[in-house]
């Protein structure tokens, strides 16, 4: 198992993590998806999302997997008036992830990163470990401080 800079990260926080890998399927990098394969269910996978704030900038949301983001929400937490995810063509160059890779763990920059407060409800949580087929489950508060970020109600059940 190769290790990627997300678990390096961890390592050296001393952070205790499991690895999960499975087979990816590229024309479906859904996070329920993910969840089936690692047999966790959707709302213990959260994905990370890059959004863009009119006041703030780039930000990550960190939400369930079978979740979707509340940009209102998010707005209030960052301070922004208006909000939006960043546009798929522009995920790789802001974080340096791939669509279907993204993490809050070791990313190109540090943005602020805003994690669901469903996370708190689980002893494990699942996120990506920064490349795709490859899943860290670590405690939610190990990973809130590792990415320095803060707990906000910003997921809302899918339309």
């Amino acid at each position: 198992m190769t290790k990627t800079n997300a678990v390096r990260m961890l390592d050296r926080l001393q952070i205790a993590y499991e690895l999960r890998e499975y087979a990816v399927d590229p024309d479906d990098l859904s996070a329920e998806t993910v969840a089936a394969k690692i047999g966790l269910p959707p709302g213990q996978v959260f994905k990370t999302l890059v959004a863009v704030g009119d006041r703030h900038g780039v930000c990550l949301a960190v939400i369930p997997g079978d979740a979707q983001l509340d940009l209102k929400a998010l707005a209030r937490a960052t301070g922004d008036r208006k909000i939006d995810t960043a546009p798929l063509k522009e995920v790789q160059r802001l974080t340096g992830y791939v669509r279907g890779a993204v993490t809050a763990l070791a990313g190109k920059k540090d943005y602020p990163v805003y994690v669901d407060e469903t996370a708190q409800l689980y002893e494990v949580i699942s996120v990506s470990a920064g490349q795709r087929g490859m899943q860290i489950l670590l405690a939610p508060d190990d990973y809130l401080r590792a990415v320095v970020g803060r707990y906000v109600p910003i997921a809302k059940p899918k339309s």
